[in-house]
């Protein structure tokens, strides 16, 4: 079920109508997310939805089990680990790893080949997993208790806003939260509108405009193509998955704030980063802050030798890389990542680059993105040749083609583009609405923000319907 659907629409209309009822007890308000996480699941393929329970349970009862047998604690964790990886690596690097198998074969000169297996990716089966995951560690690490309730489990793994594209949410975090019956305010409720409206509008109005325009580049990519039209593309893309990624977080924050639950935040404005290391922690934070606590800080972290943190850092980059699909595009796009990360450690050219005057934080900022562009190469471009064909063309610079990126962000594309300024301008420079609301004078502040905030809200959700682009599906529900 997409967001970005009727069917969604009336999904929310349908549960938010019966949420007041059924919030006030706990086993009921367990049952009713339950029951309507699953449904909301199951519409997309209901097949799945065996998939989700049956991985669940085996947590579930792995979790209570290093509670009852402390001695079985370790055996129980890699039960639990190797059931969820097991069935990651099934369903999404399967056909990958037969695929290399049979190229290997091929280069050894062996006839035959292996036949491919054709799964169905499960929508969302890498965030569950993952969410999944740190629960039965964090119990194994004894900083959280198990839940002994199954529908409190369950409706912490399955709750719908976050279930399909994240933000990963920690057990930790969430099953508190589910636990009491929060009531939101009115100030609160119009922030989640908000969160919801801004989201639709990343998606449907900036998101979706961009894809056609991306998606057709890259279905006819020739590596006679010149310079700046691959670099105009790249740069549509890059704010293409930055708001359709970002869109669906916001929808999902907003979603949750609207039951009384705090999701954490998953974008904080990742293209001023001054350093890919504040890239990584302003970008996709849910999934870079779990690599980091449960890969890179494992395998030793920053606290030991240059040589090992080196190791673990590219050993972290490269599984995040394939944790987002199952070809050597996605790895060479961790790779490219750690390299960025590698070279910055070692020379830490942006703390040296942000010491020029005047201009030095802005050239560090401005490097840092077209860095991060040119990276972007590896996760758009659906196979190594094509990747290094469209760098090529980037980096041709006897081949400006001023006129072919012109005609490749002009019209609809051409819009987006500023209607993304707009965007950024909007997050970047919006009023503090305190001090607005004290130049208002007499006006009393309540009646100030019944008024600012449902226009402010009615303005993005009609730009959302009115000015969005070519539906898609996001982006993230194939990882």
């Amino acid at each position: 079920m997409l967001f970005n659907s009727m069917i969604f629409v009336l999904f929310a209309v349908l549960f938010f109508a019966a949420w007041p009822f059924m919030r006030h007890r706990r086993g009921t308000r367990w049952a009713y997310l339950t029951a309507m996480s699953l449904f909301f699941y199951g519409w997309w393929d209901w097949r799945f939805l065996s998939l989700i329970i049956l991985n669940g349970a085996v947590d579930y009862y792995a979790a209570l089990g290093m509670e009852r047998w402390p001695v079985r604690r370790k055996l129980l964790l890699v039960g639990s680990l190797a059931v969820n990886v097991g069935t990651l690596a099934v369903f999404k690097y399967l056909d990958f790893a037969l695929f290399n198998v049979n190229w290997l074969l091929s280069c050894l000169g062996i006839q035959g080949s292996l036949p491919a297996a054709e799964l169905i990716l499960p929508v969302g089966i890498s965030f569950y997993t993952f969410q999944a995951m740190s629960y039965t560690i964090d119990v194994y690490r004894g900083r959280l208790a198990p839940t002994h309730n199954i529908l409190h489990f369950f409706a912490f793994l399955s709750l719908f806003p976050q279930l399909v594209a994240g933000p990963i949410i920690r057990a930790a975090t969430l099953l508190p939260q589910l636990e009491v019956d929060r009531p939101t305010s009115e100030g609160e409720r119009w922030e989640a509108t908000k969160l919801i409206a801004i989201g639709f509008f990343r998606k449907m109005v900036v998101a979706d405009t961009i894809a056609p325009v991306v998606r057709e580049a890259i279905q006819g990519a020739q590596s006679g193509e010149s310079s700046l039209y691959w670099w105009a593309i790249m740069l549509l893309f890059s704010y293409q998955i930055y708001c359709d990624f970002s869109g669906y977080s916001d929808i999902a924050r907003g979603l949750g704030r609207l039951m009384g639950y705090d999701f954490p935040v998953n974008f904080n404005h990742p293209y001023i980063s001054a350093s890919f290391r504040e890239f990584w922690q302003r970008w996709h934070i849910s999934l870079s802050t779990w690599f980091r606590d449960y890969v890179y800080i494992p395998l030793g972290g920053s606290k030991v030798g240059a040589a090992r943190s080196m190791v673990s850092l590219w050993i972290t980059m490269l599984v995040s890389g394939l944790w987002h699909g199952a070809n050597w595009t996605f790895v060479a796009w961790g790779a490219c990542h750690a390299v960025y990360l590698t070279v910055e450690r070692f020379t830490r050219w942006p703390e040296r680059l942000a010491r020029v005057p005047l201009v030095g934080r802005h050239l560090t900022v401005l490097t840092v993105f077209l860095l991060t562009v040119v990276s972007w190469v590896f996760f758009v471009s659906r196979s190594m040749g094509q990747a290094l064909s469209i760098l090529g063309s980037m980096f041709n610079f006897a081949n400006l083609g001023l006129a072919e990126a012109r005609e490749a962000v002009s019209g609809g594309a051409l819009n987006v583009v500023l209607i993304m300024i707009l965007a950024e301008l909007w997050f970047h420079f919006r009023l503090d609405q305190a001090r607005l609301l004290s130049r208002l004078g007499p006006l009393p502040e309540r009646i100030g923000r019944r008024v600012l905030a449902p226009v402010a809200v009615g303005l993005l959700l009609c730009a959302a319907v009115y000015l969005r682009g070519p539906g898609s599906v996001f982006i993230y529900f194939q990882f």
